[in-house]
């Protein structure tokens, strides 16, 4: 497509949500009309809204191991802003021919915006031939995936495990290799009837966390939103059942509601002792753990999760961001190597580890001696890959469709319903079945 239609089709693209008409434009590195850069020193713009990203890539270019045999000399340009903004202004500098960036960090619950009217097509660089020589030792590359074609490489692969107090269930008498939710909801309820302890949270706040609280227990249960073409799930028994189990978790004292994850309440609720488990990904244990206990430090392990009763994985995902190139740019294949030494070598995925604490994404490193000898003091001194290695071995996919910000926009609603008793939870599900259908009718 020429430089002039892809214009075209962005520019309509507009008119979905994605509000050009208002973004304020990014200063990038990248000179339009400039030839490919072969070789030599290469500026390479990065958009993201994680700093722990930029330092990653800073570190890793000045790595000589790393950029061993490399024809280029890198250097990060970087720019940070809202992850809703990196989307909103990387389509507004194309629709103008403005100086979009090289690498684009692209998080999970915003890369819907760029799946639908040929948005990813026409601004990244198709991945398909970078990652077939790996196979399937590359994880969590479903939820990038547009009309059978990869166009971002996730950071992290988001492993939610079980963290939990081992003072508090050595204390009464939980046992720490509990067989499934149900029978781990057994030891809970006793817990919140005779002591007010609760051995997980559901958010009730904000609408994302709303909706994020209930996929990644419906992932566990091989549930899920949309399929690998993009057609909707959620009408299934799995989505029910799961939605049952956390109305009756919060009911009865099991589940603990707090606004969200983070805040002052869950800092509070933790520094009590009232919550003593929760169900999260491997980064909120420096993000949500450490940062608000800290004097807890030795006190808390992880394990996998508890498998359901009626099946599904020992592991559930949540979060990511994916890292994009765009495509026709001077630094194009500068910046596609550089994406591939950091992100697809066993060199670039430890790096990326050491440097902030991202798991890999590919398969063979849950054996690697290297971080199978890593402990975690927070955690006691567990050898916390012992977990991840088997939580890895049985993660379940997660697809996307363009529609997914619709289907959460009028889903939270429903399931917050259910969680505080209003409706039943397979009356939720309908009723954010029946909304989204409607939005996209519209």
């Amino acid at each position: 497509m020429t430089g002039l239609g892809r214009r075209a089709l962005l520019r309509g693209a507009g008119g979905l949500g994605l509000g050009l008409l208002t973004a304020p434009a990014l200063a990038a590195c990248g000179t339009a009309g400039a030839g490919p850069v072969r070789s030599g020193g290469v500026g390479i713009s990065v958009w993201t809204h994680d700093p722990g990203y930029i330092k990653t890539f800073e570190t890793a270019v000045k790595d000589p191991a790393l950029m061993r045999g490399s024809r280029f000399d890198f250097r990060i340009r970087s720019t940070s802003t809202a992850p809703s903004d990196v989307v909103t202004r990387l389509v507004a500098q194309a629709v103008a021919d403005g100086n979009t960036p090289d690498l684009a960090g692209i998080v999970v619950d915003q890369y819907s915006r760029v799946m639908g009217s040929s948005i990813a097509e026409n601004l990244f660089v198709d991945l398909t031939e970078t990652v077939r020589p790996l196979g399937d030792e590359l994880l969590k590359l479903a939820p990038y995936v547009v009309d059978g074609v990869p166009y971002g490489l996730d950071s992290d692969n988001s492993i939610t495990v079980l963290y939990y107090r081992q003072d508090v269930f050595d204390k009464y008498r939980v046992p720490e290799d509990v067989g499934t939710w149900e029978e781990l909801a057994e030891h809970g309820e006793r817990l919140h009837s005779d002591h007010g302890i609760s051995l997980g949270m559901v958010s009730t706040g904000d609408n994302m966390s709303v909706v994020n609280g209930f996929l990644q227990l419906l992932l566990q249960r091989g549930g899920g939103f949309f399929d690998a073409a993009g057609e909707l799930v959620l009408d299934s028994p799995e989505a029910v059942e799961v939605l049952e189990f956390m109305s009756r978790g919060v009911r009865t004292g099991v589940l603990l509601a707090l606004p969200d994850p983070y805040g002052s309440a869950c800092a509070a609720a933790l520094k009590s002792g009232r919550l003593a488990a929760t169900a999260m990904p491997n980064w909120y244990n420096a993000y949500g753990l450490q940062a608000n206990v800290p004097g807890q430090k030795g006190k808390w392990r992880m394990r996998t999760l508890p498998p359901f009763a009626g099946g599904g994985h020992l592991a559930s995902t949540l979060g990511g961001t994916a890292f994009t190139v765009l495509k026709d740019k001077p630094n194009t294949d500068a910046s596609l190597e550089l994406l591939r030494r950091v992100y697809l070598s066993r060199e670039g995925q430890i790096l990326r580890y050491r440097s902030g604490g991202f798991l890999p994404t590919l398969k063979p490193l849950y054996q690697d001696p290297e971080l199978l000898g890593v402990k975690d003091e927070f955690l006691g001194g567990q050898k916390v890959f012992d977990v991840y290695g088997r939580a890895a071995a049985d993660l379940p996919l997660f697809y996307q469709a363009p529609g997914m910000q619709i289907l959460s926009d009028v889903l939270g609603g429903p399931v917050l319903d259910a969680l505080k008793g209003r409706t039943s939870p397979a009356a939720a599900i309908k009723a954010g079945l029946a909304a989204y259908r409607q939005q996209v009718k519209r």
